[in-house]
């Protein structure tokens, strides 16, 4: 807002001015932790002779991805289609009509210091060619954007005319288990055995894809027989590999918790510093899903030091919810007017000195790797910001430290620990923090519950108050979008809150990543308004994304304005793709209330992109447990009897050993229920208090909704599995095995 470009919101109001001057929009899309925006900012968007010539010759408009990713999604597609990659800044020319003219990422501004390769042109030299074009070859520059837009939308039908459009029972047919082999040998071919993950530089964690292989292990037995148990032990160990590099590099924040968004370097030790709630929410899950699987403390740690990121100060809201993002680039020292990349994060060996004292500052310095002239490489130092400085990464273990200082091993552990503290409390008081990303976005906020409401059930046995903490902050965040981002009386979401709920629609992933978060938190509290919750916004998002034509969920609704492509959301990214999710929410929602319907909605939805993921199925990694659910089918383990509230030894032994399998499982293709006995669920239903949800068991809404469920004696304490409409009456813990590998 304080640039001399006098940028416009998207809007009927702006894209009036382009068609009442005939002037092509120039469209910025960023978001508020992205690096490069700032860079673009400073040497371009704060230029008067920048700002000039977009003003005089163009409309301006400024978008922010997150709270608009439906426009950021049609135009990152143009730029990847035309210039072989994409990345924020998304720069892109379009027409009044809407159609894009040209388009790139980060373009140098007058006098930049950034270094680019001889052939990158400046971005006043490209204002002014794209000027002269449209005021000279108009008409050109018209036919050539209806032929990209016709090329886009012809692109974009290739999710939507998938398989469906063959008609007939064998639509569908083809996605099989085997095609987990092949995603796996994608990964297999693709893995760096000497520092964990699945490219050489930049780095991506991808969870989605650390996920798939994590599961691989962990689904019913045919899938292991069919990919191979040397196999999936493989996937697994890949998987745990990636996770102790990420966690021991400079990605990771050893001082103040969460992972940067992801590694310049190879081997995670210089990051591109911008945390993200997406981010640490997926990490989270992941880290937790490796923990359960090896029992490595360090895994352990991860969940821990995410989790407590993720329920304090800055990321969680006050009232209820989790902020977006912190920013890569902050201020090196209050009272500074440049900031830098990092400078919140990074060290001198110097402040280790006087900080820690001689001793402990040596000590710290081999376990970190910090040296006195800095650990980032030139050729990483564009703007010679880290000139002397350290990205901390774990270069050593106590055991080798105890041995090269003389030191017991418990003595070096205290040091690190204590130095951790310190380092942190300097941080705090001495650095400007970086910019707090303050929106609510409904869809980073359902990840976020997922994720602290499985960590809330899986610690609580063994730590009570951090299972306390997690759940809350799970409950409280969905308080908060219920009052204050969801409609009551139409079922329907608004996506983004910030100082008063925004003017964008829930897009899909709002719904299906909020969906998801309900589900994993009913599991956790058995209070069944957070399923009923869930089934709301389900038959919502049917209503409004719904193709009834070719199947699957576009991104937007049918009436959405001023957007030339209506899209679908099929392969992941960053984060797990709408319809992979949806998908696996209609088999877990349909497993749980005995919904047909809902099992034939996630079918159909894998159906929508069968040729695509037949082709290449890794890159639908969060599309193949429903694969694997359509193929083998989805159990429910249902609990009746006991009461939630009583300490775990006073529980039913069959009641408790079921729920410790379930819950120190992972069972990608199984889903538990709790009915209660009518006496014991006194507890008021809401969804507003955190004290009391998960004290009793709240299961009347379930038991009207699940008519299977119905027939059951809620009164006697047993352990059942309902499967394709039909529940057990005998079951022993080699079913449970089964159905919980």
């Amino acid at each position: 807002m304080n640039n001399p470009v006098a940028w416009q919101m998207w809007g009927p109001e702006a894209l009036g001015l382009a068609k009442q001057h005939n002037k092509l929009l120039f469209v910025s899309i960023g978001y508020a932790a992205c690096h490069w925006c700032h860079v673009m900012e400073r040497e371009s968007f704060m230029s008067p002779e920048i700002a000039a010539v977009l003003n005089s010759s163009f409309i301006p408009v400024k978008v922010d991805r997150e709270e608009r990713p439906d426009i950021d999604r049609i135009y990152m597609n143009f730029v990847q289609a035309t210039t072989g990659s994409g990345g924020w800044p998304l720069n892109v020319f379009i027409t009044p009509d809407l159609e894009p003219v040209f388009g790139g990422t980060y373009w140098p501004g007058p006098n930049s210091a950034t270094v680019m390769g001889q052939d990158h042109v400046g971005f006043l030299d490209i204002l002014e060619k794209v000027s002269d074009v449209w005021r000279d070859q108009e008409q050109r520059c018209l036919m050539s954007a209806k032929e990209i837009t016709a090329q886009l939308r012809d692109f974009a039908q290739e999710g939507t005319l998938s398989g469906a459009s063959r008609g007939g029972e064998d639509a569908g047919s083809g996605l099989e288990i085997e095609l987990l082999e092949e995603a796996y040998r994608h990964f297999e071919g693709r893995f760096d055995t000497t520092h964990g993950g699945f490219a050489v530089a930049p780095k991506f964690p991808t969870p989605v894809n650390l996920s798939f292989l994590l599961r691989l292990s962990q689904y019913p037995g045919p899938v292991e027989d069919l990919v191979g148990e040397a196999e999936c032990a493989n996937a697994t160990f890949m998987a745990l590999e990636t996770l102790r590099h990420m966690a021991r590099g400079g990605i990771h924040d050893h001082v103040g918790n969460g992972f940067a968004r992801y590694s310049v370097t190879r081997d995670w030790s210089l990051p591109h510093f911008e945390k993200m709630l997406y981010d640490q929410a997926q990490l989270l899950n992941i880290y937790l899903d490796a923990f359960l699987i090896s029992q490595d403390p360090e895994m352990l740690g991860a969940v821990y030091d995410i989790s407590t990121y993720l329920t304090e100060h800055p990321l969680a809201s006050p009232t209820g919810g989790f902020f977006s993002a912190e920013d890569a680039d902050s201020l090196p020292r209050a009272g500074d007017s440049e900031k830098r990349e990092g400078a919140f994060y990074v060290w001198t060996l110097k402040e280790f000195q006087s900080i820690l004292g001689e001793r402990d500052a040596e000590v710290c310095a081999r376990f970190f790797g910090v040296s006195a002239h800095g650990n980032v490489s030139p050729e990483h130092d564009a703007h010679d910001e880290f000139i002397d400085q350290n990205v901390l990464s774990v270069k050593s273990t106590p055991a080798l430290l105890s041995k090269e200082f003389g030191l017991g091993e418990e003595e070096v552990i205290r040091i690190i620990k204590e130095s951790r503290q310190k380092l942190r409390e300097y941080r705090e008081r001495e650095r400007p923090r970086p910019n707090l990303d303050d929106k609510i976005v409904v869809a980073w906020n359902g990840l976020a519950i997922g994720a602290l409401a499985r960590v809330s059930s899986i610690v609580n046995g063994v730590d009570v108050e951090k299972s306390r903490v997690c759940r809350e902050a799970a409950e409280k965040a969905v308080a908060f979008i219920r009052s204050q981002l969801y409609d009551e009386t139409t079922g329907r979401l608004r996506r983004v809150y910030r100082e008063g709920p925004g003017d964008a629609p829930g897009f899909a992933d709002d719904y299906t990543f909020l969906i998801s978060g309900l589900i994993d938190l009913y599991q956790a509290t058995f209070n069944d308004a957070y399923l009923e919750l869930a089934d709301r916004l389900q038959q919502t998002q049917i209503d409004l994304f719904w193709d009834t034509s070719s199947y699957g969920f576009f991104s937007t609704e049918a009436s959405a304005p001023d957007l030339i492509l209506r899209l679908k959301d099929g392969m992941d990214s960053a984060e797990p793709s709408t319809n992979g999710i949806s998908a696996l929410n209609l088999h877990r929602l349909g497993s749980l209330l005995n919904d047909e319907r809902y099992a034939t909605f996630a079918q159909q939805t894998t159906q929508a992109f069968e040729p695509e993921i037949m082709q290449h199925p890794f890159l639908f990694s969060s599309m193949l447990s429903a694969v694997v659910a359509s193929n083998l089918g989805m159990r429910s383990i249902v609990l009746t009897g006991g009461v939630d509230g009583l300490p775990r030894d006073q529980q039913p032994a069959n009641i408790r050993a079921a729920l410790e399998k379930f819950r120190t499982s992972i069972g990608p293709t199984t889903t538990v229920a709790r009915i209660a006995n009518t006496a014991t669920a006194t507890t008021p239903k809401t969804t507003t208090s955190s004290s009391s949800s998960s004290s009793l068991i709240q299961s009347s809404w379930l038991v009207k909704r699940n008519s299977l469920l119905a027939s059951l004696d809620s009164t006697v304490a047993r352990v059942q599995i309902c499967e394709a409409g039909v529940c057990k009456e005998e079951l022993d813990m080699d079913d449970l095995q089964a159905a919980l590998p």
